[in-house]
């Protein structure tokens, strides 16, 4: 018996596959990421320096923020759902086309006298005797932001009559925000409040931003011959030694070395534009008593900048008409928490009792 031989029979050729490495699979993963990344950094780094430049109204947007309403979805009409239940909000015209909203919180001795009051009672209350303060906020958000409402309350209960204004195009207040809005704005409300508190103090507490307004509106002030009573600065900026902190990405140009040139690409238009706040020239004319308040650990406006500021002011007048209070750094206030401080009442009450 014959034995067959079996030969199999070549299967048909398939494509033969290389197996890769673990490198190349994890670079292929990786090379999405990295365009997006490289793009990502083109954006940031180029192209928003140099839109900043050609279009000045963005810089605008970033210096007020003033379309960020914080806290969301609330109704600036009702102060008392920020429990401040002894203040009503009015809304003042400062120029045509232009409504301020603004709240106004009596001393809170007068809280149970002030429920369902109108608004001519609390104008009437404004000659009651009480020191009445006006509050400048900083940039971003609304009156109803929580250290504002903070000072507000503060300053009740220490007996003084609160008035806190959003600017033009800030919370329910319309128009845009501009450097010569803003103190038209600021000038008519303390002309406002002049006209109705008879012979009571009338002090200016500006904040951040609001120091700016408020340096600008005692000079334009000044020249009518009008003097403020008293001006808090709170987290007072300098633009004559610092790029104005409201820009998100200053962290980022100013503070890496291998980017600090592009600081210059944001000063430029500051320099060109009129946002620009000359708070140092503003404290060598000012003839105003000035409280300069500020934290170690401020993260927008270093506390060199606040002593260098301070030291403008004190040689424009003298050390005993202009004070400088720190607060420590390990309190962990930055720029917005001073109002939180145990020992703020007190230098606050100080203050006015030396006007």
């Amino acid at each position: 018996m014959k034995r067959r031989n079996l030969q199999q029979k070549p299967s048909p050729s398939k494509p033969t596959r290389t197996r890769k490495s673990g490198r190349t699979e994890k670079h292929e993963r990786l090379q999405p990421w990295i365009k997006w990344g490289l793009l990502a950094a083109f954006v940031v780094v180029i192209v928003i320096p140099v839109t900043l430049v050609v279009m000045p109204e963005i810089l605008q947007q970033f210096v007020y923020k003033y379309r960020l309403r914080v806290p969301f979805f609330v109704d600036l009409s009702r102060p008392a759902d920020f429990s401040l239940n002894h203040t009503i909000n009015m809304y003042l015209t400062t120029e045509e086309g232009i409504s301020l909203g603004v709240w106004h919180t009596v001393p809170a001795h007068r809280l149970g006298e002030a429920q369902g009051k109108d608004l001519a009672w609390y104008q009437n209350s404004l000659r009651d005797g009480s020191p009445v303060f006006i509050y400048f906020h900083g940039n971003t958000g609304t009156r109803a932001a929580v250290h504002r409402v903070g000072v507000a309350k503060l300053l009740s209960a220490l007996g003084y009559h609160v008035l806190v204004p959003d600017y033009r195009g800030f919370g329910d207040s319309t128009g845009e925000p501009t450097e010569s809005g803003l103190t038209t704005d600021a000038t008519y409300l303390y002309n406002w409040v002049k006209a109705r508190s008879g012979d009571s103090l009338v002090v200016i507490w500006g904040h951040s931003l609001g120091t700016g307004v408020t340096t600008n509106t005692a000079v334009k002030l000044l020249d009518q011959g009008v003097v403020f009573d008293g001006v808090i600065l709170e987290g007072a900026f300098n633009s004559q030694r610092q790029q104005i902190p409201y820009d998100p990405f200053t962290w980022y140009y100013c503070r890496l070395p291998s980017l600090e040139s592009l600081c210059y690409l944001f000063a430029k238009p500051l320099a060109k534009d009129t946002i620009m706040f000359p708070s140092e020239q503003n404290l060598k004319k000012m003839k105003s008593p000035i409280l300069f308040l500020h934290s170690e650990d401020d993260h927008l406006v270093p506390i060199e900048i606040a002593r260098q500021t301070y030291e403008v002011a004190a040689n424009a007048q003298s050390s005993n008409r202009v004070r400088l209070v720190t607060f420590d750094g390990s309190l962990g206030y930055l720029h917005n928490g001073l109002y939180r401080d145990p020992k703020l009442p007190g230098i606050i009450k100080e203050f006015v009792q030396s006007l």
